[in-house]
């Protein structure tokens, strides 16, 4: 019996979350903006959880099966966070950033920057497959799944890749890179992708 694609559920918050923590692990981005090994696990439960609940809120998360795999889109003419979610994860950061926050807040600056306005768009904000189960094209599949959907609606897509590893996997699903921007401080390269309206 093959994977089951399904829309994530408040009951699948706890394995989306592990997904996510482990498979950013060593992101090169995120690993970056939180440096500390030892800390970024329980950075990591309450960081990528802002982004889980607004995309339970749009009913843009799929998992494959018991959490496998985990994508978060923003829907077309949505914000990924709200004004008062923005603000909570602000002040979440100041303490773990620290001396650090300035550049942190710098960074999503940069994201939000690069990022297109028009035309709406379907937005691929996070995508994870468990360390367990890496080499499976579980991902792949996920993606493929909701970008389904945005051809349905003939609605284009856009993500940002913050792992040129992944660049190629993308290219397959018919995105092509628009642009890249640094982080500070001689942070990571991160590469914008776009795939046109079908």
């Amino acid at each position: 019996m093959g994977s089951v694609i399904r829309l994530a559920t408040d009951a699948d918050r706890a394995a989306a979350i592990d997904t996510i923590s482990r498979a950013f692990f060593h992101d090169p981005v995120w690993s970056w903006v939180f440096p500390d090994d030892a800390q970024r696990p329980a950075i990591y439960t309450r960081f990528w959880d802002f982004f889980l609940t607004a995309g339970l809120r749009n009913q843009s998360v799929d998992v494959v099966d018991d959490g496998a795999a985990v994508t978060i889109w923003v829907p077309p003419g949505e914000s990924e966070l709200a004004p008062e979610e923005e603000a909570a994860l602000v002040e979440y950061l100041r303490p773990v950033c620290g001396e650090r926050i300035d550049v942190v807040l710098e960074v999503f600056d940069r994201f939000e920057r690069a990022h297109p306005t028009d035309p709406p768009h379907w937005y691929l904000s996070v995508v994870a497959t468990h360390p367990d189960h890496a080499g499976k094209r579980l991902g792949v599949d996920l993606i493929a799944h909701r970008l389904r959907v945005a051809d349905d609606e003939h609605a284009p897509a856009y993500l940002e890749s913050s792992n040129p590893l992944n660049l190629a996997r993308y290219e397959k699903l018919g995105f092509e890179p628009t642009g890249e921007f640094a982080l500070p401080d001689d942070g990571p390269v991160v590469t914008t992708m776009w795939r046109a309206a079908r």
